[in-house]
């Protein structure tokens, strides 16, 4: 079974008032300034819906009518389920889920190697999250660039299926990638219908900023709520270059763009379980670098989430990435600090949360493990202080005495365990115990643990008759038994 479902909403980085004129301003924005959108038939319905749309420039007005009804039409939850029994999520109101995600280009491997990013790595990760506990659901982490491009959304997805059994999401390169994935997800289900019902796999499309939907990306999200399945429509302003330098303003446009996504897909079907999506991310002014391990970006995400709970809206939000090359120091304080700011603020589905280094360009397998520590402490945070009579302990207390101790008191051996929380990767014995073991850092304590993992038996989630009329359907897909096998891979960058 899952982990318990902690909830958030403790931290509140916008007051009332603020939220309110984040809204308002937004709203000005869809109604006057408008939104340009490069795919026809989203035009089409946006005119026959009650918008204003401007043919020749392409852009669409949404009078605050319709965004409302639009937002009111989508479901304020709903249940996410993995190929596993036990393992769905159930996304919204202020319950807390962590998971992957970052589609990165490279890969830094259990050799510290750092390399272009394969299907063995993508299947090496979904066993990874599949087996760290804090892992909630498992979003595309890789690009496989072993694979033909016109095979790399069906290959993907079949081997995320194959070696995790919790929700799995991700973008797609292109439009029959999206119908391959879905016939298969399908196949799996037992039929559309049954996968509508019980949806294990989603969709990640992107709206650009400022204010643009392309054409391909406006097909994928009517597409995808067409089909009725979950639905993230990720938006990205980067403060002074994509979006105003000030952090409120870049709230006000990524929230005018959220809610684009969600309007579109109530528009083509209303009910459609959709994000209310949101990647936002600074500049180094300096360098002009995209930033997406800086604190401020932290603090976006925690207001995000709190406009969604204002719209009553599942959030899809990105923290615990870091902007370092290598899981040091940088690392642990820059995942660790946004990470706990989405927790405490109650986002629901927070990805990019385990793996991602140098801004989501490369996926580290000891980052998975250093991240599934500190998701944890996240979790430990949220579940707070138990304040009952056993835990208030004056019997023991008074039992004990003073001057005496609890090592030996039953009432220490029944919640020693519980307590407190023990991350896998720190090491806390005595510094001597430590030399004599090795002295290790948490960067090799992470590998071997990663190693470990790995080297044990992987779950597989397709059975072998499902899985043979899978290949038969899609006979380009990658069997990773006949390549190597190897978790480190000598080619580097």
């Amino acid at each position: 079974m899952n982990r318990p479902v902690y909830e958030g909403g403790s931290y509140k980085v916008l007051s009332e008032k603020e939220i309110i004129e984040i809204h308002e301003t937004s709203m000005q924005i869809l109604e006057k300034v408008g939104f340009d959108i490069y795919y026809p038939p989203a035009l089409d319905l946006f005119e026959q819906k009650g918008a204003i749309v401007d043919r020749e420039a392409g852009r669409v007005f949404v009078p605050r009518e319709l965004v409302t009804r639009c937002i009111k039409q989508a479901p304020s939850e709903f249940v996410y389920y993995g190929l596993e029994l036990g393992k769905e999520i159930t996304v919204g109101g202020k319950k807390v889920h962590f998971g992957t995600g970052g589609l990165a280009i490279y890969v830094l491997d259990l050799d510290r190697n750092k390399r272009p990013s394969t299907v063995r790595d993508l299947a090496n990760l979904a066993s990874l999250a599949d087996k760290l506990e804090h892992v909630d659901f498992f979003i595309i982490p890789v690009y496989t660039h072993d694979v033909n491009l016109d095979y790399v959304d069906i290959n993907s997805y079949f081997h995320a299926f194959l070696h995790t059994g919790k929700p799995v999401m991700g973008g797609i390169m292109n439009a029959q990638g999206l119908k391959d994935v879905v016939g298969m997800a399908a196949v799996l289900t037992g039929g559309l219908e049954n996968l509508r019902r019980r949806p294990f796999v989603g969709f990640i499309a992107s709206i650009t900023s400022p204010l643009k939907l392309s054409s391909d990306q406006g097909k994928l999200i009517m597409d995808v709520a067409g089909y009725g399945l979950p639905l993230a429509t990720s938006t990205a302003p980067a403060a002074g270059a994509t979006s105003p330098v000030t952090l409120a303003g870049t709230l006000v446009q990524q929230n005018a763009e959220a809610l684009m996504g969600v309007i579109l897909s109530q528009l083509v079907n209303p009910g459609t379980p959709v994000f209310y999506s949101a990647v936002p991310v600074t500049m180094d002014m300096r360098t002009m670098s995209f930033l997406m391990g800086s604190i401020e970006s932290g603090l976006m995400n925690a207001a995000i989430t709190q406009m969604a709970h204002y719209y009553r809206l599942p959030c899809y939000i990105t923290v615990g990435t870091t902007d370092s090359k290598l899981p040091d120091a940088q690392a642990a304080h820059e995942s660790a600090s946004t990470a706990m700011l989405a927790a405490l603020s109650g986002g629901n589905y927070i990805h990019e949360a385990f793996g991602m280094l140098d801004g989501a360009l490369t996926a580290s397998y000891a980052q998975y493990v250093i991240d599934n520590d500190i998701v944890g402490s996240c979790l430990r945070t949220l579940r707070g202080i138990e304040i009952n009579q056993d835990t208030l302990a004056y019997e023991v207390i008074a039992g004990v005495g003073p001057g005496g101790n609890f090592l030996s008191e039953e009432h220490t051996v029944r919640y020693m365990r519980t307590e407190t929380y023990s991350p896998r990767a720190s090491d806390r014995q005595q510094y001597q115990r430590w030399f004599d073991a090795g002295s290790t850092d948490s960067w090799k304590r992470a590998e071997n643990i990663a190693l470990e993992i790995l080297s044990e038996p992987a779950a597989v989630y397709i059975n072998p008759a499902l899985e043979n009329k899978i290949r038969v359907l899609f006979p380009d897909l990658i069997n990773l038994n006949e390549k190597n096998n190897n978790l480190a891979n000598t080619e580097t960058v």
